[in-house]
C-alpha cells in the first residue's frame, strides 16, 4: 500500500526480493567454482537443470589399462534402437587434472543428438608424462573399436572431440598415425575431429604445464601437432574464442592455415567474447542458451560420422 507518497514493500514482496538477491549470489557463486576449473559443479548444474540422467543409459563404466586414471565411461540414449554413431570426448586439465566423470554433460549433450558418447579419461601429470597421454587416447580409440558394437555404438562412425589438453591429444591422435598403428589401427578408425581451445603450436615450452607435460621430450618439434599436418588426415573442426588468454587463438589459426595448405578439409571457427573456459560451459545447462559451440559442432559431426554410400545401400 501506500503511505505519505512511498510505496511500503509488502511480504510478497520481500519475499520476491530475498529470492532474486539469493538466486544472484547464488548464481555469482557458481560462476566464481567454474572459474577455478569446477567441472563437476557444472555437470552437477547441467544434471538438475535437464531433470538428471534419465534420457541417458550408461553401458560401460571400466578401466582400459591398470592406472587409475585409464577409465571410460560409455553412453547412449535411453531410447536408442539402432547402432549409433560415436564420439568419444577427452578432457582437458592442462595434462595434470580431470576426470571423464565430470564430463557427463557432454553425453547428455550429444546423446540428445543420436549420438553415443565414450569419455575417455587419461594418466597425467606427475604420475605420466609426454607421450603417455597419446597412448592412452589410442588405447581408448582401440576399446571403442573392440567393445561399442556390443553396447550401441558403430564402431565404423567414430569421431573425437576434446578441450585444451583434451584437444590437443586427440589433434595429435589425428594428425600423427603413429599412436593408432600403435594400437593396430589406422588413421580410418576415425571419420573427423572437434578440437576446442586446443594448443598446436606452442614451442617453446612457457607455462608449468607444458614443461611439465613435455619437458622431458627428446626432440620437442615432435610433440607439436602443427608439425604432423598431411594431406590425407581426416577432417577437423578447429574452435576457439576470441577472448581466450590461456590458449591464444593463433594456435587454431595457424593449424587451420596449414591444413589448408596441405588440402586437408578443415573448418575454423572463432567465437566472438568466448574465453577459454566459456567454450566447454556452453555444452552444459544452464549456459547452452548460447548456442554458437554446439552448432557449430554437431553438423560437423552428423556430417563425418553419416553412414557411407555403401551402407546406406545394404540397409535398405
Amino acid at each position: 500500500m501506500k503511505v505519505k507518497g512511498r510505496w511500503r514493500m509488502g511480504w510478497i514482496g520481500w519475499t520476491v526480493l530475498c529470492l532474486v538477491l539469493l538466486g544472484g549470489l547464488g548464481f555469482l557463486a557458481f560462476r566464481h567454482a567454474l572459474e577455478r576449473n569446477s567441472v563437476a559443479v557444472l555437470n552437477g548444474a547441467d544434471k538438475l537443470l535437464n531433470g538428471g540422467d534419465g534420457a541417458i543409459r550408461q553401458v560401460a563404466d571400466l578401466r582400459y589399462g591398470k592406472g587409475p586414471a585409464q577409465k571410460l565411461e560409455m553412453f547412449v540414449p535411453q531410447d536408442a534402437t539402432a547402432p549409433l554413431p560415436i564420439l568419444v570426448f577427452v578432457h582437458g586439465g592442462s595434462w595434470a587434472s580431470g576426470d571423464p566423470h565430470d564430463y557427463r554433460f557432454i553425453a547428455r549433450t550429444f546423446c540428445a543428438q543420436g549420438f553415443a558418447v565414450v569419455l575417455a579419461g587419461y594418466r597425467l601429470y606427475p604420475q605420466a608424462r609426454f607421450p603417455a597421454m597419446l597412448e592412452d587416447g589410442a588405447a581408448a580409440v582401440r576399446w571403442v573399436h573392440d567393445n561399442a558394437a556390443k553396447l550401441g555404438g558403430d564402431p565404423a562412425r567414430v569421431a573425437l572431440m576434446g578441450h585444451s589438453a583434451g584437444a590437443y591429444n586427440v589433434a595429435m591422435l589425428t594428425l600423427d598415425p603413429q599412436w593408432l598403428k600403435g594400437v593396430g589401427l589406422d588413421d580410418t578408425a576415425i571419420r573427423g575431429t572437434v578440437a576446442l581451445a586446443g594448443p598446436f603450436d606452442f614451442l617453446p615450452l612457457d607455462s608449468d604445464a607444458t614443461i611439465n607435460a613435455f619437458g622431458q621430450a627428446a626432440d620437442l618439434a615432435k610433440t607439436q601437432p602443427i608439425n604432423f599436418v598431411r594431406k590425407d588426415a581426416p577432417p577437423l573442426l578447429l574452435v576457439t574464442g576470441d577472448a581466450d588468454t590461456r590458449v591464444k587463438p593463433r594456435n587454431s589459426r595457424l593449424l587451420a592455415q596449414r591444413l589448408t595448405g596441405a588440402g586437408v578439409p578443415n573448418q575454423p571457427v572463432l567465437l566472438e567474447g568466448v574465453t577459454h573456459e566459456k567454450i566447454i560451459m556452453m555444452f552444459a545447462q544452464p549456459f547452452a542458451r548460447d548456442t554458437r559451440a554446439v552448432d557449430a559442432v554437431l553438423p560437423f559431426l552428423q556430417r563425418v560420422t553419416a553412414p557411407s554410400v555403401a551402407v546406406q545401400a545394404a540397409q535398405r
